[in-house]
């Protein structure tokens, strides 16, 4: 199973096709950020986000956006807060900051940022 930083350090990305993100791990969603919308419930409905674990990814559904693609530029992100399967989630030092840049060919490029980047609290 892969975890954050194996991937990172390997070079995994993840995949997107239209409104579905996958990600090469298994993480519990805490908070994302989309445009001007930070999403923090997950449950299973027709608005905002959700996400299912899979054996050895993570598929995130987003529901008021059909395409990701058109949705977020070259000059735009997703942010995530994550902590990995397994892990304490009460434990703070556990959260995981995480960046989505959508690229061409359904590609996704995969960022934890520095201390100084603006993201979603």
């Amino acid at each position: 199973m892969n975890t954050i930083d194996k991937a990172l350090k390997e070079g995994k990305g993840g995949l997107y096709y239209g409104n579905r993100v996958l990600l090469p791990f298994i993480v519990d969603i805490l908070k994302l950020g989309i445009e001007n919308d930070i999403i923090s419930d997950f449950r299973a409905t027709k608005h905002g986000a959700q996400y299912i674990q899979q054996d050895s990814f993570t598929e995130v559904y987003f529901e008021d956006y059909s395409s990701l693609q058109d949705t977020v530029t070259k000059y735009e992100s997703v942010k995530m807060i994550v902590v990995e399967k397994g892990k304490d989630i009460f434990d703070l030092k556990n959260h995981v900051k995480l960046i989505l840049h959508f690229k061409e060919h359904h590609m996704l490029e995969l960022e934890i940022p520095d201390d100084d980047v603006l993201f979603i609290e």
